[in-house]
């Protein structure tokens, strides 16, 4: 349980891996929540993320009052209810409206709400269709799932200048293999449900059988590890090798082979005729957040592959590259570019 005056993005984040294995997860919880609501967070903007924490062990403990405040707690405390992060938290609200009882048609409401986010935010198809299973409706869930893959291939089809029902594989843009995008999500999480349901494959299981198969040989062929363009500012850099060494295989073993991979690769697609080129500024927090949501561990292929799709979508992410020879380097380090990650491609 939390001991600090104080919580930092590191508590949290650490509360999130442990808190369920602990002697008293509702303890930690209500701690978390008190923490926010009293103002005890090292970051004011963590409130609504620690909230939505105490909601997640709530209801996974099966006390879907205590999962409710927290979850109104949370949505209250997130700057708009187009946050990225807020998604989650209402569908751990609608979670616990269905667990209370006789409040059926209040979470229905909400997870309608949220239903034109299973075509854009990668996390989305699994947190609504948990949320549907937990009330009894993954039958619902399946249809909903089926309705937007129908949707988001019919909208890439088009865009190709092709009906997907004349197609012998609709068109999916798996890209990069480590952020293959919102459809490979999709795909997937209606996999798993049809399998849960027992229904027999059809023809989208098996391009979501293909396409992770593809993914994976993809991510084998992979040599600089980088090509999902996320830049981890030194600090954060640290901190993801400190907790999860292996990924030292993924980003580089340091911080300087990290930039020179991100500066090759980048060099690589300006070489293939790619503009509009640039980096994703990535934090360890944001990963193990985007991890939670997921319910997956933040090492795994296909969680860093949703998370790296959901930081591309922000543009606040973004660092253009490259910057002029004399301008500050893209990295942050303060020394031109030039005397830094320029060489670091040669």
């Amino acid at each position: 349980m939390p001991t600090r005056d104080v919580l930092t993005k590191a508590d949290l984040a650490e509360l999130r891996r442990s808190a369920l294995g602990t002697a008293d997860p509702l303890g930690v919880a209500a701690d978390v929540a008190r923490a926010a609501e009293q103002g005890r967070l090292e970051d004011p903007d963590d409130a609504g993320d620690a909230l939505t924490l105490a909601a997640e062990i709530a209801e996974i403990r099966a006390r879907p009052e205590a999962a409710l405040r927290y979850a109104e707690q949370a949505l209250a405390a997130y700057p708009s209810g187009d946050d990225p992060r807020a998604g989650f938290a209402r569908a751990l609200r609608a979670r616990a409206l269905f667990r209370a009882g006789g409040r059926d048609d209040e979470a229905m409401a909400e997870l309608t709400a949220l239903r034109p986010l299973l075509l854009v935010q990668p996390d989305a198809p699994a947190y609504v269709s948990a949320a549907l299973d937990a009330g009894g409706r993954s039958a619902t869930a399946e249809t909903w799932l089926s309705e937007a893959v129908d949707t988001l291939l019919d909208e890439r089809a088009a865009a190709a200048s092709g009906p997907a029902s004349t197609t012998i594989d609709p068109v999916v843009d798996l890209g990069p293999p480590d952020a293959p995008g919102v459809a490979f999500f999709l795909l997937q999480q209606r996999h798993r449900v049809r399998r849960n349901l027992n229904l027999p494959h059809d023809r989208q299981d098996d391009l979501a059988d293909r396409l992770e198969t593809q993914l994976v040989r993809r991510a084998g062929e992979r040599r600089g590890g980088d090509s999902d363009l996320l830049f981890w500012p030194r600090a954060d850099f640290d901190r993801l090798l400190a907790e999860h060494a292996a990924l030292a295989e993924v980003y580089g073993p340091d911080w300087d082979a990290h930039r020179g991979r991100l500066e090759t690769e980048l060099v690589r697609l300006r070489g293939a005729g790619q503009a509009g080129l640039g980096v994703f500024r990535a934090t360890v927090d944001g990963l193990t957040a985007f991890a939670g949501r997921s319910d997956g561990d933040p090492a795994d292929a296909t969680v860093r592959a949703g998370y790296a799709g959901e930081v591309s979508a922000r543009p606040s992410a973004r660092i253009p590259w490259p910057p002029e020879r004399n301008d500050t380097c893209w990295c942050g380090s303060g020394l031109k570019y030039k005397k830094d990650c320029l060489p670091r491609s040669r």
